[in-house]
């Protein structure tokens, strides 16, 4: 059996409008370097647009959202600030397929990457094949850069792309520049000298970390570009493994660790605190530029918070109350910390079901820009600044794959209070009351079996709206030898 990447056919990057610049490229940015007038700028200028995504921060990953053992001041500022969502959510339990989502606001399975990039080894003796899917985000699509740029954007990508190598990278996809995006899901280690080169800080100093220097980027971005408007995309890799963090820092969370906790990694907890450090940078030095009321924030997550992966037996964080975490189809995977500043809004705390395809056509409505057809996502400008509500709708996830953290193939949909999960391996199907049951513990499909087709005829048919390829019967399928091969992180489901 085989079950392997497909890769796009085009090996040209197309064009569609926009120029790529050489700015950035292979050189890190210094403050004054990459200032540009902008002649034809409008008498009235659009809005700054600051799109933060954090890789594998949990839902319960910061204080606002219920930790009380991270320490997220700058963070929880934000959301005293802006508009916190309850309801947040990543549009797949692993990066890759999320990060595509986010870029077009399209479905993973419309954009054909469903798994992270280049996916896991299939499983020999499983009982289904899982579909191949796309190891890069294809040109065809439009980005939010892309978008941006017939509007006169400056456009930066900083951090992690992992939407595809050579002839696939930011600067291919309307970024003007990119700093650190590679086609590599993990960062090369937090501390220089980096395991392998990053573009824009190959001559990094011994000792220098990884977040902290793609916060001087993006400082000295903003500070060059202040006179005209930005998109700049804050990827960090933080908080994805490999673990760690600065020794002080470690340290002061070694000390607060309470065994009664669930929380309690202190080298993940340097990595959280690391995190609010640079939305605390950013926004300061928004301010200082006079900035701060021409930007727009937007901020969340690409999946929901690891718990385990391979032979680890420490946990990195937990997402308690939520079920499971990264590279699950249950809350724990999917659900994630989702805010939005906007200057004109009032703050607010949302409980509406947001997605991380909305993020695009929101940009859209604060810039003005047309966005692309055959989006998925929705505009949440008129829902921030105004409290006006939007129609109601079903959200639905489709991860026809096996993941690293013991997660099943499967597809779930989020229909109101209630939540059905279907694992294409087993066959088994779930149902769930999320208002009642937020942790997923009382499976309700055999008590409510008309529920249960009502969701799934509706899951089927978006499946078919988005073209979500589904695994196959697998002909070599060895029950005993799919039982070794499947064990191992299953723990993570509870």
């Amino acid at each position: 059996m085989s079950s392997t990447r497909s890769s796009s056919p085009s090996s040209t990057p197309s064009r569609r409008g926009f120029l790529r610049s050489a700015l950035g490229v292979g050189a890190g940015i210094s403050a004054g370097a990459l200032g540009v007038s902008f002649a034809q700028q409008s008498q009235s200028r659009r809005p700054n647009i600051l799109l933060i995504l954090v890789d594998d921060w949990g839902w319960a990953d910061m204080g606002a959202y219920g930790s009380t053992f991270y320490e997220t001041p700058h963070l929880d500022k934000l959301a005293r600030d802006g508009v916190r969502f309850t309801n947040g959510y990543a549009s797949c339990p692993v990066c890759s397929p999320t990060r595509a989502a986010v870029m077009t606001g399209k479905a993973p399975p419309r954009v054909n990457i469903t798994d992270w990039i280049p996916g896991r080894r299939p499983h020999e003796f499983s009982p289904i094949v899982t579909p191949e899917d796309s190891d890069r985000l294809a040109h065809e699509e439009v980005t939010i850069a892309e978008m941006l740029k017939p509007l006169g954007y400056a456009t930066a990508h900083i951090g992690k792309w992992h939407l595809g190598g050579e002839g696939y990278g930011p600067t291919t996809q309307g970024f003007d520049v990119n700093i650190a995006g590679t086609d590599k899901g993990s960062p090369p280690g937090y501390f220089a000298p980096y395991r392998a080169p990053l573009p824009g800080i190959e001559n990094s100093p011994p000792g220098e970390f990884l977040t902290r220097r793609l916060c001087d980027e993006a400082e000295n971005y903003m500070e060059a570009n202040r006179e005209r408007p930005f998109f700049m995309y804050y990827a960090l890799f933080a908080v994805h493994t490999p673990l760690e963090g600065e020794a002080p820092v470690i340290a002061k969370y070694a000390k607060k660790t309470n065994f009664l906790e669930y929380q309690r990694n202190p080298v993940y907890a340097s990595m959280v605190e690391s995190l609010d450090d640079s939305i605390g940078r950013l926004r300061a030095k928004l301010a200082m530029l006079g900035l701060e009321k021409d930007t727009i924030i937007l901020v969340t997550s690409d999946n929901g918070g690891l718990l385990y992966e391979g032979k680890s037996q420490v946990p990195a964080t937990y997402n308690r109350p939520l079920r499971a975490g990264k590279g699950h189809l249950y809350e724990g995977g999917t659900r994630v910390p989702f805010m939005i500043y906007d200057p004109q809004a009032k703050h607010r705390v949302d409980d509406t079901p947001v997605i991380s395809t909305d993020l695009l056509p929101t940009i859209a409505a604060y810039t003005g820009a047309r966005p692309p057809s055959g989006i998925d996502g929705v505009s949440l400008r008129e829902l921030v600044r105004d409290d006006r509500r939007i129609a109601e709708r079903d959200l639905c996830w489709h991860y026809p794959h096996y993941s690293n953290q013991g997660g099943f193939p499967g597809g779930s949909i989020r229909s109101g209070d209630w939540k059905l999960v279907e694992n294409f391996d087993s066959g088994a199907v779930e149902l769930y009351n999320l208002r009642t049951d937020l942790r997923e513990e009382n499976n309700l499909a055999r008590s409510n079996t008309s529920k249960v087709r009502e969701l799934q005829a509706k899951l089927e048919s978006w499946r078919k709206r988005v073209g979500a390829k589904m695994p196959t019967k697998n002909p070599d399928y060895d029950p005993a030898k799919a039982d070794q091969e499947l064990t191992g992180s299953r723990r993570e489901n509870q």
